[in-house]
């Protein structure tokens, strides 16, 4: 499906410093309704667990003679690509505003389990991988995973896959060690250094790619008796070495993950990765990966032209442990500084919005769009989260402020990652778990369903409110993209206003009780239509105002899409 974007421009203005001379430039319009271009910078992108999202097979519960004997929440559940594809086709996540979907490892897990101190794991996760090349059967076959490919780029979501260089899977009773010139089993890092950090396994028993070696290294022999299993070995060996002769890339550990991550591209059309531990592989490794898979999908999209969602390169978000916003393109590690911007990487996680967001709201918003629009990552992006799968002290552990972080979040400069269950107030703390099994339990359906309540809020209500504030981010960029301003302190108004090209969009957010009619005079024109994405209901500009109801709802002004 490609996007057609057409905008009927009913303001232009050189500036938002003197609204009086700015209406006075403005003819008088029709009403108009505008469809915005899709931005990275404004992204909503939903975070789930692939096995613990939704089972539409439970034929696929249990694969590779896997068993479900591990600790609370460490044993596979069932989720799969089929649960989360039937969530698309419910419109669930269209319904929540999401534009962009980014699910654990997809790929082959080790089959067996390992204690490393949190009880006995299984890698439900996705992050222990015995084999790049091919879909754990626990999450469903490659025809599922295409097929939820398309279903979401049919729904205008876009894909990102979670990626993996730094390591493999855990040594098992069951699961070979990768060779001795692929990996290293120690020392365990110290992060006191680059060295410490980069040259070393995160967590004992964790093989450790050797990313910085550009020694040429044979395939495992484990792999290529699977392969041969499979009945797969010559087609794998015949790309392999199609790819190194037209690279010139020398045949080392990274590069042979690099090509098996690009793969996924050419095949699926994905549209971007989120990279696990970046910080832990050298900042070049990113840069390559970058430039391999921009040019596939290049390619993808010139061979689906009527598949392809837009024309942007390719999306890559890093997750670089700790980084701060305030940081802005550089990352200080002990004795060395990194600028992942410059290795590929349109956008990091923000390790720090969650403590952020218990800031002053103005505050918040004003200096992350400053640093966002006129500063130091002016044309870059983070991904901001209040709950995340590794993060044991998120934003609102027990979910007393489920509204408030709904507001926090989606209203904030900068992409917005939905973590599965902050919109239904899934908890985070489980009896009986361990460790970051907490954050892992089971997407909370039931409760959506029969609509229980959590400290104070029905989950329908929950669910409503984040869908409202989801939508209204979907369809104006300059919610998580615009130039933020204060209109007025009580209540406590806001408008933002994201240009490109010839393109321009505005919004007007009014949070807190409000008694008297919106002034909107010298940001929409006299006479033009506007939707309140909250209640739903439209309004027409007269006098300069919009004479919303007064009520203690969060109003959300802009001009509606046309769709």
């Amino acid at each position: 499906m490609r996007v057609i974007y057409s905008l009927f421009l009913i303001i232009l203005f050189s500036g938002c410093n003197n609204p009086k001379q700015e209406e006075e430039k403005q003819p008088t319009p029709e009403f108009t309704t505008q469809t915005m271009p899709f931005t990275w910078e404004n992204a909503t992108i939903y975070f789930l667990l692939t096995d613990r999202f939704a089972n539409g097979d439970p034929t696929n519960d249990l694969a590779y003679n896997r068993k479900h004997d591990g600790a609370l929440l460490r044993s596979f559940e069932g989720g799969d690509f089929k649960g989360i594809s039937q969530k698309i086709d419910e419109g669930y996540f269209d319904q929540l505003g999401v534009n962009a979907l980014w699910m654990t490892p997809v790929f082959e897990q080790i089959h067996g389990s390992t204690d490393e101190g949190t009880g006995m794991t299984y890698a439900y996760h996705g992050y222990w991988i015995r084999d790049w090349t091919a879909v754990d059967a626990n999450f469903g076959s490659r025809e599922d995973f295409k097929a939820l490919v398309d279903k979401a780029h049919e729904h205008g979501i876009r894909v990102l896959m979670d990626v993996v260089i730094n390591h493999t899977g855990p040594v098992t009773d069951i699961d070979s060690q990768w060779p001795d010139d692929w990996v290293r089993m120690g020392p365990v890092c110290d992060f006191k250094n680059y060295k410490g950090t980069v040259e070393c396994t995160l967590v004992k028993n964790l093989p450790d790619i050797k990313t910085e070696s550009n020694q040429a290294v044979e395939l495992p022999v484990f792999l290529v008796n699977k392969w041969k299993a499979e009945g797969r070995l010559e087609q794998e060996v015949r790309e392999l070495n199609s790819f190194f002769d037209r690279t010139g890339y020398p045949r080392s550990p990274r590069y042979y993950i690099i090509k098996w991550l690009v793969d996924y591209i050419l095949e699926f059309g994905i549209d971007g990765f989120r990279v696990d531990t970046a910080k832990h592989t050298e900042p070049s490794v990113w840069a390559d990966l970058f430039k391999e898979a921009n040019a596939a999908l290049k390619i993808w999209k010139g061979n689906h032209p009527a598949e392809k969602l837009d024309d942007l390169d390719f999306y890559m978000v890093g997750e670089v442990y700790g980084y701060n916003i305030a940081d802005g393109q550089l990352y200080h590690m002990s004795d060395s500084t990194f600028n992942y911007f410059k290795n590929g990487f349109k956008s990091l996680i923000n390790f720090a919005f969650k403590d952020d967001a218990r800031k002053n709201m103005d505050q918040l918003f004003r200096n992350y769009s400053r640093i966002l629009t006129s500063g130091a990552l002016r044309s870059k992006s983070v991904l901001n989260y209040v709950s995340s799968h590794d993060d044991g002290n998120p934003y609102d552990i027990n979910r007393e402020h489920v509204l408030d972080a709904a507001t926090r979040l989606l209203l904030a400069p900068g992409a917005a990652q939905i973590y599965y269950g902050d919109e239904t107030g899934r908890p985070l703390k489980v009896k009986g778990a361990n460790g970051d099994a907490n954050l892992r339990s089971n997407m909370n359906w039931k409760d959506l369903k029969n609509n229980v309540e959590i400290n104070g809020h029905s989950t329908s209500d929950i669910f409503s409110y984040w869908s409202k504030l989801g939508r209204f981010r979907n369809e104006h960029p300059s919610v998580g993209a615009g130039k933020h301003r204060k209109l007025t302190s009580s209540p406590y108004t806001f408008m933002r206003t994201w240009k490109k090209d010839s393109l321009i969009d505005r919004v007007v957010v009014v949070l807190g009780h409000h008694r008297q009619p919106v002034n909107v005079k010298g940001i929409f024109a006299e006479g033009q239509l506007l939707k309140d994405y909250f209640s739903g209901k439209q309004w027409v500009v007269k006098k300069g105002k919009v004479a919303v109801k007064q009520g203690n709802e969060p109003i959300l002004l802009g001009v509606p899409a046309n769709r």
